[in-house]
Parts: structure tokens; C-alpha cells; sequence
């Protein structure tokens, strides 16, 4: 359903008064639960998401292991409360394909042929959602595999560009991404661009597909700093004890 509302002016100001290029502001905090191998808080716009990693350990049942490698699965989980219109309990059919692209975009950058026969198991829930989920939870994921000591060829980082009002932008916002006109959410591996996930909603050109990829690759090379700073901010602190 198409809006009254303006999503972008004549000057390229957006709603929430960020540019074309811009960020929502994003926070992340490393290692909240104790319990888990590795954990990750993160606030990303108005999408706040919590990530637990638990391994590697034994792939249970043992049907599923791997002789060579482990296996990575990823549940990507958004609570009842997250939405405005109270959501059903449990996995569907968009959660279960969101699951699915985050464990084989994880699977390409961990070094699961060191883990043969166990499982790393990496929860995602989203207690907010704003837009953009899937993107803020990989990139949690990221960190919390960092934190949990979980061998990586690098940190994988997620990010989406898409079109409102025919401009190409970065890093849609709620209202963008319902009335927009497409969407197109990545991750990459930061120190090679590698792409480890790519896919679309909406119709873009060529030109416009070309454009919002080289968007979304800078708006996930700004995002991984961000992880890095925090991972470093928690592990280079050192307590002082008098």
C-alpha cells in the first residue's frame, strides 16, 4: 500500500534525517551471557537482537554428525512481542529460510573441517524489529563467534541497500522498507569483499542493482569496524586490581 508520506526530499534527506549513504546508529555490545560459549547484544535503528553461540560440542543426534567437519545451525528467531501485531510463537516459513541463508553464509567463513562430528550452534533472537533483521543478526552472529573463540577465515558482516522513491540508499528504515520500492541485503567477508549472502525483493536495474551493491559492500566495511571495536573494547580492557 503506497504512502501519502515522502520518503526521501528533494535535498536527499530521508525520514529519520539521514542521507542516502548513512547508517542508522548501531551498538554492540560483546559477551552478556555467561552461560553461552560466546554472546552478542546488538542495537542496530530500532532492531535490538541478542546472539548465543554454544559450541562446538557433539552433534547430537549422531546421525547428523560429519566425519569431516561440523556443522553450523543457525536459528534466526523473532519473539512474539518484537512486532507490533503480537507474532506466533515459534519457527515459520520466513524464519526457517532466514535459518537456512545465515548457516551457509557462517558455514563459508568458519573453519568447520577443525571440528569433525560436533555441531556450533549459533541462536539468533530478535526481541525488536525495526527492518533489516536478518542483516543485524548475521552481523551479531559474526561477533558472537568472535567472542566464542570459534576459528574464522574473518568476522562475516551483513548490510542492505535498497530503492525508495527511485534512489538507491543505504541501510532501509522501517517505513522504507514497507513502502519502498526494493531491498537488497548482503554479507560479506570484510577482508576480501567476498559475498556470503545475496538476495533481493523488488525490482532494481541493472544500473540501480550495480549501485546498491556497492553500497551495501561500504555500508558492511563501515559495520565491521564497529565489530571490531567492540571486540576490542572488551578483550583489551584489562581490570586493575590494587
Amino acid at each position: 500500500m503506497k504512502s501519502d508520506k515522502k520518503l526521501i526530499d528533494d535535498a536527499g534527506k530521508r525520514l529519520d534525517g539521514r542521507g542516502p549513504e548513512e547508517l542508522r546508529k548501531i551498538k554492540i555490545e560483546v559477551g552478556v551471557l555467561h552461560r553461552a560459549s560466546g554472546s552478542c547484544y546488538l542495537e542496530w535503528g530500532g532492531n535490538k537482537v541478542m546472539v548465543a553461540v554454544y559450541g562446538p560440542r557433539e552433534a547430537i543426534p549422531r546421525h547428523t554428525q560429519n566425519l569431516l567437519r561440523a556443522i553450523v545451525n543457525a536459528r534466526y528467531n523473532m519473539a512474539a512481542f518484537s512486532v507490533e501485531d503480537r507474532k506466533r510463537p515459534g519457527p515459520d516459513r520466513r524464519s526457517k529460510e532466514i535459518s537456512k541463508v545465515i548457516s551457509e553464509a557462517l558455514e563459508k567463513v568458519i573453519l568447520t573441517e577443525q571440528f569433525p562430528r560436533a555441531s556450533i550452534d549459533v541462536n539468533i533472537e530478535v526481541l525488536d524489529a525495526e527492518a533489516g533483521t536478518r542483516c543485524a543478526g548475521l552481523t551479531a552472529a559474526g561477533v558472537a563467534l568472535a567472542d566464542a573463540g570459534i576459528p574464522m577465515k574473518d568476522i562475516p558482516v551483513a548490510c542492505s541497500a535498497g530503492k525508495i522513491e527511485g534512489r538507491v540508499v543505504l541501510d532501509l528504515g522501517k517505513e522504507e522498507d514497507n513502502l519502498g520500492d526494493a531491498d537488497l541485503p548482503i554479507a560479506i567477508s570484510p577482508r576480501t569483499n567476498e559475498i556470503l549472502l545475496l538476495q533481493m525483493d523488488g525490482h532494481l536495474t541493472l544500473e540501480e542493482f550495480n549501485k546498491a551493491l556497492d553500497f551495501a559492500i561500504k555500508g558492511c566495511n563501515a559495520v565491521s569496524e564497529i565489530q571490531k571495536k567492540a571486540i576490542l573494547d572488551k578483550y583489551q580492557s584489562v581490570e586493575v586490581v590494587e
